[in-house]
């Protein structure tokens, strides 16, 4: 936990009172003292950071901050992910890691090769996910939720919802193993924000990747080995967040 996140309702003034496991890793992690100052963010808000007012290094252990919020974080990151539904203790982990590298949102829909069972996780149908997101925040010293958005069905995602948002993207993109275009060959430069979508373990069908390319989305391939979802998550938004960053690509 590098930053402890506060809700608005939270804060009384500028003052805010911690009594649950935040106020234990202050006391047992952190290792803090009064006087102390601590890095402290607003959840959709500013970051700054909080003096020890108050202390109580034992159960139930207590800390009272005083409030000092000096700035946004920087930029919204670029990248917004489409993402089949996977299994749900590997979305947990999806969740923390694209909240942590930076992701706008998350646009999950369903797909041919994803289990029906796993639409019924209490990680989807209890906003289990919610957690995740606050723990990818925490680690990444950042205040912006997220946007998480959830659509049962691929064909009226297609048609009914891509549409309406694609203007939004410099471009949309799809892995797929089996083409022949690198992410190098088919990327292009702008400053608008990218769509990726990455799809379930047994990878998108034949009538999916045609509803994609009709839609507008460029086929790449990171190779010929076959990656577990929550490796591919991370490999390619790690890819396009370099080919974004490189001097001609500004």
């Amino acid at each position: 936990m590098n930053i402890i996140l506060l809700d608005k309702d939270e804060i009384n003034g500028d003052h805010t009172t911690l009594k649950d496991h935040r106020a234990e890793h202050i006391v047992k992690v952190l290792r803090s003292s009064r006087g102390d100052r601590v890095t402290v963010g607003i959840i959709n808000g500013k970051t700054g950071y909080g003096i020890i007012k108050e202390i109580v290094g034992r159960k139930p252990y207590l800390v009272k901050l005083q409030l000092a919020m000096e700035r946004y974080p920087d930029i919204t990151p670029p990248i917004d992910i489409l993402l089949a539904l996977p299994r749900p203790i590997v979305f947990k982990r999806i969740i923390s890691h694209l909240t942590t590298l930076g992701v706008r949102r998350i646009l999950v829909v369903n797909a041919a090769k994803v289990e029906k069972s796993y639409w019924e996780s209490s990680v989807v149908s209890e906003n289990g996910w919610q957690r995740h997101v606050r723990e990818g925040l925490e680690q990444a010293v950042d205040t912006r939720l997220v946007d998480i958005s959830f659509y049962r069905g691929f064909k009226p995602f297609m048609q009914e919802i891509v549409p309406g948002i694609k203007d939004r993207y410099q471009q949309m993109l799809v892995a797929h193993p089996h083409t022949t275009n690198s992410l190098a060959e088919v990327f292009r430069a702008g400053a608008s924000p990218v769509l990726l979508a990455i799809g379930p373990e047994g990878g998108w069908n034949e009538y999916e990747l045609d509803q994609m390319e009709i839609m507008g989305f460029d086929q790449f391939t990171l190779g010929a080995r076959v990656l577990r979802v929550e490796t591919a998550v991370n490999a390619m938004h790690g890819a396009i967040s370099m080919l974004r960053s490189m001097p001609e690509n500004l």
